[in-house]
């Protein structure tokens, strides 16, 4: 089969590789353009235009699939588009553009979390379990007929990095069945059924913790929120930022956002919540990089504000 790649992140460079592995013949990658990244904002291409030039696969550059990028598409004539996390729609006009159309790798149980953010959203809604869907790509948002499901427990600690980045290996397989199947006819599309939710592109503003929320929703909105856009909250009028906490179920005398600092070689912070107390282990003060929790109260057990200390 002649296949289209179209995906961006590192998560897609994954399924890139296995379909390669398997011996599909990847004619072309469609990807984002270059963006700026890091502090000094360096041009940067996206993790599957750097893994398609290691590989030699030529490569299209676009945000937007506009009337130019469709006629490189089509001089492809490719059988098939295969596209996970490519960050832009396909419009319509671009649909039957491949003799067996797109085929979406999505990380969610469809038609729960269609969208953007499908693991973020999966975690921060306490799902038991998640999974990744192969289906067809038509006019709606993540609505055609669906090919493959693969399920994927959730563990409480897990955050969004943690738990797409092993749906990512997962799914290039089941992504890579699925184009075999249709390559042979052996694999069937079937209507999507249940009741559907969405989840949004996530921005900074859905990192924020609200302090007076119970604890395991605290736990949830932050573990979703890691590595992006990153949890976090404020002190002094300043960004703070969080890293996944674990429950301190043996405090429960701290007011919202109170931090309390035990003292000795080893500090235990833990920060007052709606319920009980959840206990931090990496931070980021304003200006410096993530670092150990205990690291951070120390400095605060020396500079002698310890009872000043409270997130808002």
């Amino acid at each position: 089969m002649r296949v289209l790649f179209a995906g961006t992140p590192q998560v897609a460079v994954v399924s890139l590789d296995q379909l390669v592995n398997d011996g599909f013949d990847v004619v072309a990658v469609l990807t984002r353009e270059d963006a700026p990244v890091g502090r000094k904002r360096v041009m940067t291409p996206s993790p599957v235009a750097a893994r398609a030039a290691e590989l030699g696969i030529e490569i299209i550059h676009a945000n937007r699939i506009d009337e130019t990028t469709q006629q490189r598409i089509a001089a492809l004539e490719t059988d098939i588009a295969a596209i996970v996390a490519y960050g832009g729609l396909v419009p319509e006009k671009a649909l039957g553009i491949p003799r067996l159309g797109w085929i979406n790798l999505h990380f969610s149980l469809l038609p729960a979390w269609r969208g953007a953010a499908p693991v973020q959203y999966s975690i921060m809604a306490g799902d038991d379990i998640t999974g990744a869907v192969t289906f067809q790509l038509e006019k709606g948002l993540d609505t055609g007929p669906v090919f493959g499901t693969l399920t994927e427990a959730i563990d409480p600690a897990d955050t969004a990095g943690d738990l797409l980045g092993r749906l990512a290996v997962s799914g290039s397989v089941l992504l890579s069945q699925t184009l075999s199947g249709l390559d042979t006819g052996a694999v069937v599309g079937v209507p999507q059924q249940g009741e559907s939710s969405y989840a949004h592109k996530l921005t900074l503003v859905d990192g924020k913790i609200d302090w007076s929320a119970p604890a395991l929703v605290i736990r949830r909105r932050i573990n979703g929120a890691t590595p992006d856009p990153g949890a976090w909250t404020e002190m002094d009028g300043q960004r703070f930022k969080i890293g996944p906490v674990s429950p301190a179920t043996d405090i429960d005398s701290l007011s919202p956002g109170q931090v309390q600092i035990t003292g000795g070689k080893q500090p235990r912070v833990v920060v007052g919540t709606g319920s009980h107390g959840v206990e931090l282990a990496l931070v980021q003060p304003p200006g410096k990089k993530m670092m150990n929790a205990a690291d951070w109260a120390r400095g605060i057990l020396a500079s002698g504000t310890v009872d000043e200390v409270k997130f808002a």
